[in-house]
């Protein structure tokens, strides 16, 4: 069963999907006309590293109340065997509900024996915002005890929402004007084996006042300084899998960083603590997403990856099996696309100017968001 395309709300709900100005609004709109059309009682709207999947900034929390939320974001790291999102990234439909996978049987998820049943929450519908392969968002959506549970319809009906949503997201990397430049010395962050902050330098204190507000953990330092909920999940995915992690994400002063944690082992070999280190990002740092952005077709990206190391146009087709002229041909269309006249102009948009953030700088906790 599919949704009626043409509906006035569905078409409403499209259309204020293409016009949003930036993340927040997007989720903040979207989340209000869909809730009109199927209708939930709380949801989480996440914005994410298209490279690997990873939760960035910014986070939409509506009618979740403070504590008890590391369970929803661990579970995706430690303990939810149903509805995974990094499956759901590569399933060919990648929107699911809880009860409609399990046959009813809920309970079957460790995220609904611990997070949604204590709550009240009976059912979940989970989504990947993905477009060309890669994800750029997520969401989740709860259902209180006594309404139905999300139904093939209530899927179609947000798989419609999938792609449109992703590439709305991703448009979000295109900076309009060019960023101001700034330096800072490296933050770290040291983890211990259950995940607990344990020491951190004046440089991550410093990075870390910049992060946009949003879903965050208190610390048991003695001192106000939340840990937002991307930095935990960047952590724990290093402490899980024993390889190393990274997101990029903007800060409130509009500037590109990237966070990546490794986890250390002591003389045995046994995992002991996670290090994550917090820096500007440097321009090839963001480049993949930018890429991303400007749509460029995977041939485009080999093109323009050789252009930036200074190859000629015969030096480019020779590399790369083609003719100069259909070299120039990739070329008049990366131009097009990236909208610059010259090979410098090119170099420097993609890997020079743009440090500006993947999404929007404000992230809301919103409590009884029905309209």
């Amino acid at each position: 069963m599919t949704p009626m395309t043409g509906t006035p709300a569905l078409d409403a709900l499209l259309a204020s999907i293409a016009a949003a100005p930036d993340a927040h609004a997007l989720f903040a709109d979207t989340s209000a006309r869909l809730r009109r059309i199927t209708p939930f009682d709380a949801t989480v709207w996440v914005a994410t590293d298209p490279v690997n999947g990873l939760t960035t900034a910014p986070v939409r929390v509506e009618n979740l109340h403070e504590g008890g939320c590391g369970t929803y974001w661990e579970s995706e790291l430690f303990a939810e065997h149903v509805n995974l999102f990094r499956d759901l990234a590569v399933a060919k439909v990648p929107v699911a509900g809880l009860r409609e996978v399990t046959g009813d049987k809920p309970a079957l998820s460790p995220l609904y024996r611990g997070f949604m049943r204590p709550r009240g929450f009976d059912d979940e519908l989970r989504a990947v915002f993905r477009v060309d392969g890669q994800p750029w968002g997520q969401l989740s959506l709860f259902r209180e005890r006594g309404r139905p549970p999300f139904r093939a319809a209530d899927i179609a009906l947000v798989q419609v929402l999938c792609t449109p949503m992703a590439q709305r997201l991703r448009a979000f990397a295109l900076p309009a004007v060019p960023p101001q430049s700034a330096t800072t010395a490296p933050g770290l962050l040291l983890f211990g084996a259950g995940g607990e902050l344990l020491s951190l330098n004046d440089e991550a204190r410093d990075l870390l006042a910049e992060m946009p507000p949003g879903p965050a953990a208190p610390t048991p330092l003695g001192i106000d300084l939340p840990l937002p909920i991307w930095i935990l999940n960047t952590a724990g995915r290093a402490r899980l899998t024993g390889a190393a992690s990274r997101i990029r994400v903007r800060t409130t002063a509009g500037r590109w960083l990237v966070c990546h944690a490794s986890c250390l082992r002591d003389a045995e070999g046994r995992a002991s603590t996670t290090a994550l280190v917090i820096e500007p990002a440097k321009p090839a740092e963001v480049a993949e997403l930018i890429v991303a952005a400007y749509e460029l077709t995977p041939r485009e990206l080999e093109v323009t990856e050789l252009v930036a190391r200074g190859l000629a146009t015969a030096d480019i087709a020779a590399r790369l099996f083609l003719s100069p002229h259909t070299v120039r041909d990739h070329l008049k269309s990366i131009f097009d696309k990236v909208g610059v006249t010259s090979r410098g102009e090119l170099v420097a948009k993609l890997f020079t100017e743009h440090r500006e953030p993947l999404a929007a700088p404000a992230t809301v906790r919103a409590l009884d968001a029905a309209s």
